[in-house]
């Protein structure tokens, strides 16, 4: 089997145009159902790293000083650790939510393109 012949086609699938615009569409629905979890979940993921890298910073005092910085960094800290642990379940929560509102038009959608 001649491994370059098989990537090239595979390269030059990529490039052809689509003549089923079914599939386009059914691909859409599921970014569409899928894209404001992952934005979401990178956006909250990144806040909640940097609340933690905060209390991280005031907690060993390389920003403020004294007692009052040390337990605020601890607080801080906690509170952006704990914020990175919920990420997960909303993303989750969320994924089901966008899956379950576009279902019936993907299931429909691919049903129509597996039957052609």
């Amino acid at each position: 089997m001649n491994t370059d012949k098989i990537l090239a086609e595979a390269i030059a699938t990529d490039y052809a145009p689509k003549d089923n615009s079914k599939i386009v569409a059914l691909k859409k629905l599921d970014s569409k159902a899928k894209l404001p979890a992952t934005v979401f979940t990178y956006t909250f993921g990144i806040i909640s790293s940097l609340i933690a890298g905060a209390g991280m910073s005031l907690a060993m005092q390389v920003i403020g000083k004294g007692t009052v910085g040390f337990v605020a960094g601890i607080i801080l800290g906690v509170i952006g650790f704990t914020l990175c642990g919920v990420n997960y379940p909303i993303y989750k929560k969320m994924l089901e939510k966008g899956k379950a509102k576009y279902a019936y038009e993907i299931v429909e959608l691919a049903r129509e393109i597996a039957e052609e």
